[in-house]
């Protein structure tokens, strides 16, 4: 039988449990696909806590996790566009992603085209999730030009290191915010042109400092309760502060 890991209560990681699972048949809509690599987001850990999410977890016991790549191995009725052997991705609900083998629906999947034949399996379930949300805060929140300064918080982490490549790759001055002087390197190599790490520096200051007192056209903020009053300051008049994730907490208003 395949595996998956199992959470029978909400808590810390040490409530994931690896254990066999039964895998019935794809229904209607559905596709049964093997798992060959699957992605981690931090939203996972709100769903393992407990924390409230637009997201829902379904009833316990339950398998975490909507994102991940693989290959079809059974189509259910009434699926078309698919067929066993077939590369595919999703990061959509719902929960599952955490185990081998898993029914999904055809509906929410994507084939992987023979142009992205290269990547890696693990490339592409890193990639969905993250790649999909930055894509949105560059493309479609905020448009983001060449020659715009942006402040991106957390820029070590996943989506913070795609912000920091495709803001550069877009003609942006990058500024980042991390915790250690080795994720300050992480941000560098992203793209970042300056860095300021948390509790040695004044990412405000900084941020004045780069626009000559105007502002940042954007910032991307997903630290919350830490963070997010101090980055209205960092803004120019009329610019845009994209609140995505509160890490450290929800904000609160002023």
């Amino acid at each position: 039988m395949p595996m998956a890991a199992v959470i029978h209560e909400k808590g810390t990681p040490e409530v994931l449990r690896w254990e066999s699972i039964d895998i019935p048949a794809p229904g209607p809509g559905e596709v049964r696909l093997r798992n060959e690599a699957v992605g981690l987001n931090f939203v996972d850990t709100y769903h393992r806590r407990g924390i409230p999410h637009p997201w829902p977890v379904p009833p316990l016991p339950v398998v975490l996790g909507f994102e991940g790549a693989g290959r079809v191995e059974e189509v259910g009725p009434g699926v078309t566009g698919f067929a066993a052997g077939d590369r595919v991705a999703y990061a959509l609900p719902p929960h599952g992603a955490y185990s081998q083998v898993r029914n999904y629906p055809a509906a929410n999947l994507l084939k992987v085209p023979a142009s992205l034949d290269h990547l890696d399996d693990r490339i592409l379930a890193a990639s969905m999730l993250k790649g999909l949300t930055v894509q949105y805060l560059v493309r479609r929140t905020y448009r983001v030009e060449r020659g715009d300064v942006v402040l991106v918080h957390a820029a070590a982490g996943a989506t913070g290191l795609l912000l920091c490549q495709w803001a550069k790759h877009l003609g942006a001055i990058v500024i980042g915010t991390v915790s250690s002087a080795a994720k300050a390197e992480q941000a560098r190599a992203a793209g970042a042109e300056h860095v300021v790490i948390h509790g040695e520096g004044d990412f405000v200051a900084t941020v004045r400092e780069v626009t000559n007192g105007e502002g940042c056209a954007v910032v991307y903020e997903s630290i919350g309760k830490d963070t997010f009053r101090r980055s209205l300051d960092c803004l120019r008049p009329l610019g845009m502060m994209a609140s995505y994730g509160h890490a450290s907490g929800p904000s609160r208003p002023r």
